[in-house]
């Protein structure tokens, strides 16, 4: 491996929505004895989940493997709505991690769904995200991902309108909804789109590094959409060799020349810097930033509620030397949470 210098893309890694997930996590394995149940992968990543299980979470796809009275939470991507209503009834305490961008979703599909209309919704088959979105309203809702199928959907009589998994790529959504226009001129789409800010910053990112790059190292897991969207786009600008990778040990012997970096939203930093150690570029790291990032979502308000009361409780009753729950948790990276979940393993 002869690299000569890494491109290292910014914004990358973690988006708010991750991170507020992830800390939401970390908190509930602190504060209760384990398991504590996830329902579906907190994220999209290997790494993410194996450090989660390692700390006594357990991942299931059906709440009806939760034992009654456990506690559960529920994954960033948006559960449907007999989903969180099935985890509420087996009676334990339950926290609901979805990002509130694909809150927004769901609301915007209540709403039309309401209001008689026929929702175009735009997203992936048998993503999580996809599949709790459509079952608001799963009268009222069609998926596609491509003009074709667009094409091929009938003449409603109701007024239409088209939404989107928040995790597209520009290039996946804009063809899709040019199809959807030319098809229904009176077509409604809400005023502020629904894709990701975060999706969004990380494919300009990528692009202005890609046309200096002889190859690509995309950081992230094959069941990501925001990752796979970062892929492709590299191959689309032209990239000559582009690696989606889970860690190091991925990466090819000959991979050589200026290399570009980047992570999908649920990748760790630590997991950027050791791709980035494994590359030993001969003549360092140059990090190009299109964009500042400083979008925060806190956590759900009855985890907030829960963690306060244990930490007053902890005051009383642990050495004031002792490791508390970090209650700030603006300022606490959830990289380095997860870093922290290792060490008191």
């Amino acid at each position: 491996m002869t690299v000569d210098q890494v491109l290292l893309a910014s914004p990358r890694g973690f988006c708010a929505g991750v991170e507020m997930a992830i800390k939401a996590l970390a908190w509930m394995v602190r504060a209760f004895e384990p398991p504590v149940y996830c329902y579906h992968e907190i994220v999209h990543n290997q790494l993410v989940v194996r450090r989660f299980e390692e700390s006594g979470v357990v991942f299931v796809d059906d709440i009806a493997d939760v034992p009654n009275g456990r506690p559960i939470m529920l994954s960033a991507h948006g559960s449907a709505p007999e989903v969180v209503a099935a985890a509420r009834a087996r009676g334990g305490y339950v926290v609901d991690a979805v990002c509130p961008l694909v809150t927004k979703v769901h609301h915007e599909v209540k709403t039309r769904a309401g209001k008689g209309y026929q929702i175009v919704y735009v997203g992936h088959e048998g993503h999580e995200e996809a599949i709790g979105t459509m079952a608001v309203a799963p009268e009222a809702i069609h998926r596609v991902e491509t003009p074709e199928e667009v094409a091929s959907l009938p003449e409603f009589e109701s007024p239409v309108a088209v939404l989107a998994q928040t995790t597209l790529s520009h290039r996946e959504w804009a063809g899709v909804l040019d199809a959807t226009r030319e098809k229904f001129p009176q077509l409604w789409q809400p005023e502020r789109s629904d894709l990701c800010f975060a999706t969004t910053n990380r494919q300009s990112a990528l692009m202005a590094i890609a046309p200096r790059c002889d190859a690509m190292v995309v950081i992230g897991s094959a069941n990501s959409s925001n990752t796979n969207a970062l892929a492709a786009l590299a191959e689309e600008a032209g990239c000559p060799r582009v690696f989606r990778i889970n860690s190091p040990a991925e990466l090819p012997d000959d991979i050589s020349g200026t290399v570009g970096v980047t992570a999908g939203a649920s990748a760790p930093e630590d997991l950027v810097r050791s791709v980035i150690d494994r590359l030993a570029p001969a003549l360092g790291v140059e990090e190009v930033t299109v964009t500042d990032e400083d979008e925060y979502f806190p956590p759900p308000r009855n985890l907030r509620e829960l963690l306060a009361s244990v930490d007053a409780v902890a005051s009383l009753t642990m050495p004031s030397d002792a490791e508390r729950l970090p209650l700030d948790d603006r300022n606490i990276d959830a990289s380095d949470v997860l870093e922290s979940l290792q060490r008191r393993e």
